[in-house]
């Protein structure tokens, strides 16, 4: 096997973790509320701590390993994480759980803008966006698993011990990866000169890169990235955060329901990321890189909002569950093309560029919590948040329109085209 999808295969592995210690909070909110005595408006605070810590320290993190390369970064990641993990089965109220989500978040940061420098280190553009669609294809591997081993965990042993077992985990992980991965190919013994030129030279001898924010800031390609990841996030977000209260409080499925259903979503959505970065790289033959990266995008947003829409006007716990499927299976056909535009335009600078359109995702993310539990407490609906789902859902549509993959944020290393 070539050494670079033994790269991505490590990746595979650290994004199916990722989900399962994100979603597992989901798995056991209803447990945890209980144990806590928490409302849906705390939980919603509960949730969106999470992506206030992790949008405030993405961006930093995220051009931290373009400067000192994902190697070190991803492992520190992953031992912050799980430690934090770990420690949330420790808590005893609203306030420690606050603390604990927010340190998760915090620590959690960089993952994925540090997970795309690492493919744009170790993989030529005709490639990435495929890359990219494996790990987070694993994601929602990990997010389709995660109510399988947690449920009986938390029946056989409580919601606490299933924190702990988790976080230790991602420590086996990040050993790892510290172990084998090295942050260049040419660094890595036993790659082949055949490989290194597949690869091509830019990426193989890739220097760590300081991002010149005002000139970025200059571009309307970047400020374009930023709304349309934003507007992603708010349906994406959903399954992570309130996919598993909704199910049981707006659906009336029971943990039996859970555990044999609740993975259908997440399967949907594994292989539409793996349709979406394929098709859009073999588009890019076709099409051109402009219009390939386009093409995918505005499809899956639009799809993925009308069948939110689906979702509010219907009631059938089956057929819930079979247009949730389909809203994660669009948007997660354009989610391996938010993430390759961004190597598309910020070249060497992919890390700190994913960093900051996935800081204004997680400010969707947060907004997407908190929203969702003041809906729902004040009105005892949980079908009118799917309103707000659904207009983001087409804002990112119109975003990903005014994306233009083939114009770089830098030329000549250091200057920004203006869109």
């Amino acid at each position: 096997m070539k050494f670079r999808f033994r790269v991505v295969s490590l990746l595979f592995l650290f994004s199916v973790i990722i989900y399962i210690d994100r979603v597992c909070i989901s798995v056991a909110a209803t447990s945890i509320q209980r144990d806590l005595h928490l409302t849906p408006k705390e939980w919603g605070w509960v949730l969106g701590a999470f992506f206030l810590a992790y949008s405030a320290f993405e961006i930093p993190v995220g051009a931290l390993g373009d400067r000192l390369g994902p190697r070190r970064v991803i492992t520190r990641i992953v031992s912050l994480w799980s430690i934090f993990t770990a420690m949330t089965g420790l808590v005893t109220n609203l306030w420690q759980l606050l603390v604990v989500r927010f340190l998760f978040g915090a620590g959690e940061a960089g993952a994925y803008p540090n997970s795309t420098a690492a493919i744009s280190r170790w993989f030529p553009k005709a490639e990435r966006a495929r890359a990219q669609a494996v790990v987070w294809t694993a994601s929602r591997v990990g997010g389709a698993i995660t109510p399988i081993c947690v449920i009986p965990i938390i029946a056989l042993y409580g919601w606490r011990v299933t924190f702990a077992i988790f976080g230790g985990v991602g420590f086996v992980w990040a050993v790892a990866w510290w172990w084998w991965f090295r942050d260049t190919p040419a660094e890595k013994k036993g790659v082949t000169a055949q490989e290194l030129d597949e690869i091509g030279r830019p990426a193989v001898t890739a220097e760590h890169a300081k991002l010149e924010w005002s000139v970025a800031l200059r571009s309307g390609n970047f400020w374009w990235l930023l709304v349309m990841y934003f507007a992603h996030v708010w349906a994406a977000q959903f399954f992570v955060t309130w996919l598993y209260p909704f199910l049981e409080n707006g659906r009336g499925y029971s943990k039996a329901d859970l555990q044999y259903l609740s993975w259908i979503p997440f399967v949907c959505g594994a292989v539409a990321n793996l349709l979406g970065g394929f098709s859009s790289d073999l588009l890019v033959k076709r099409l051109g890189l402009k219009w390939a990266r386009r093409t995918i995008g505005i499809t899956g947003h639009v799809f993925s909002g009308l069948m939110f829409v689906a979702v509010f006007l219907v009631h059938d716990k089956v057929w819930s569950i079979a247009f949730l499927a389909l809203a994660y299976a669009g948007s997660d056909f354009a989610l391996p093309v938010c993430w390759a535009v961004c190597l598309d335009i910020g070249g060497r600078h992919g890390g700190a560029v994913s960093g900051a359109m996935n800081t204004l995702g997680n400010i969707g993310g947060f907004l997407t919590s908190i929203v969702f539990g003041y809906v729902v407490e004040a009105s005892g609906n949980y079908d009118l948040p799917m309103i707000p789902i659904f207009v983001m859902s087409l804002i990112s549509a119109i975003a990903f329109f005014k994306i233009d993959s083939n114009r770089p944020l830098f030329e000549d290393g250091n200057r920004a085209r203006a869109v």
